[in-house]
């Protein structure tokens, strides 16, 4: 089964930090470009990352840019998104894609397939 899991979601506190992960099972991961997205109720999913496959050049949105950092390791057939100096607006649910164009990054949600279940993230005092 071609699946990708991802884990990490906690609560924390604003300025806190946290690194999720991204698992696939039953594939290669090295062969794509990994997308990170949140959404919360009521609001589109929004892509916040993304780590091409082919020279590992990596993308944020503004806002998460100079926060949030992305890496994979192809060994462990494990994507990353580490997340520092949280604010309340980061709280969501995580997910993370493969893209649709292989190796390259893509910056829309419906260039991405296999999709996780997602993993909760909440920043709260």
């Amino acid at each position: 089964q071609v699946q990708l899991v991802e884990s990490g979601g906690a609560l924390v506190q604003p300025g806190g930090s946290l690194r999720l992960s991204c698992a696939a099972n039953g594939f290669r991961l090295d062969a794509y470009a990994i997308g990170w997205f949140r959404q919360t109720p009521g609001k589109e999913r929004e892509q916040v990352s993304c780590i091409s496959a082919s020279d590992g050049s990596k993308y944020y949105s503004n806002a998460v840019k100079d926060r949030f950092t992305v890496s994979r390791d192809n060994a462990k057939n494990t994507a990353y998104l580490q997340m520092n100096s949280l604010k309340l607006d980061d709280t969501g649910v995580y997910y993370c894609a493969t893209s649709k164009g292989g190796d390259a990054c893509r910056w829309r949600t419906n260039e991405f397939a296999s999709w996780g279940q997602g993993t909760q993230v909440t920043v709260s005092s």
